[in-house]
């Protein structure tokens, strides 16, 4: 089914952003990435008409958002949720199990294959083959058999990445927003690009009690979502929101096309 043309509407709509392949261009490395200079301007305005209703979720953490998106201190999650600020600038963390035992039996994989990169953080870690990419079915196996002796963490398979996480999720991070201010009685927005977005989508997507109008998942670039919408690319995504920044309050345009 194709959506309907609507309007975004900030004073109504709770809008969360994952950032990379979203946000900003993958990068051959994770480090590697550029923020477009006028991402910023862009979430400051958005932030501002929104009345603070935004947030970003990503499987990065917070510190590297903070990094990249400076000066804003926007409401965040990271590393899928396990830990979070709040829009009153609070930082919880969620119990994590430690990534190093993990780490150890996946570096004989990555000292053979220098092209291969392990990603530390908190509560989890990634092992990138961007640059290997013809040893994906060899970091899934390695990684599934460390995890037979590594118990609380979830594997999940990303663009080009191999996970291992904690047993939380986008949707969750959206869901503990959704239950905060300012957050709590708008519709949920939901836009990511990967396999790790899915769980915002449903969250967004989702019927709620006293909900009137469903949520809404846009999923970025190509492959199987259920995401009710789909637009190209980040460039895509940051005009779509320029658009509706710029049609002012009384008509936002949203180019929606169907989901795959």
């Amino acid at each position: 089914m194709t959506e309907q043309t609507r309007h975004y509407d900030f004073a109504a709509d709770a809008l969360f952003l994952d950032f990379d392949g979203t946000l900003v261009d993958l990068a051959p490395q994770p480090e590697d990435i550029v923020v477009p200079p006028e991402l910023i301007t862009l979430l400051q305005r958005i932030q501002q008409e929104s009345d603070g209703a935004l947030a970003i979720v990503s499987g990065r953490p917070l510190d590297q958002l903070d990094f990249f998106l400076a000066p804003l201190r926007l409401p965040m999650a990271g590393v899928h949720g396990a830990e979070r600020r709040t829009a009153d600038g609070r930082i919880i963390q969620l119990p994590v199990a430690d990534v190093h035992h993990l780490r150890e039996r996946l570096l004989p994989l990555v000292t053979a294959h220098p092209d291969l990169q392990l990603e530390l953080k908190r509560g989890a870690l990634a092992l990138h083959y961007r640059h290997a990419p013809h040893l994906e079915q060899r970091c899934i196996e390695t990684m599934m058999e460390a995890l037979r002796h590594e118990p609380g963490f979830s594997m999940l398979n990303g663009k080009m990445v191999v996970e291992a996480k904690p047993h939380t999720n986008k949707g969750d991070a959206v869901a503990a927003f959704m239950n905060e201010s300012p957050f709590r009685g708008r519709r949920p927005v939901f836009v990511g690009d990967d396999v790790t977005d899915e769980a915002g989508f449903a969250v967004a997507q989702a019927e709620s009690p006293g909900q009137t109008v469903r949520g809404l998942g846009i999923k970025v670039g190509v492959g199987p979502s259920q995401a009710r919408v789909r637009v190209g690319d980040p460039a895509a995504v940051r005009a779509l929101l320029r658009a509706a920044l710029e049609a002012g309050p009384a008509g936002r345009p949203r180019q929606e096309e169907t989901a795959g």
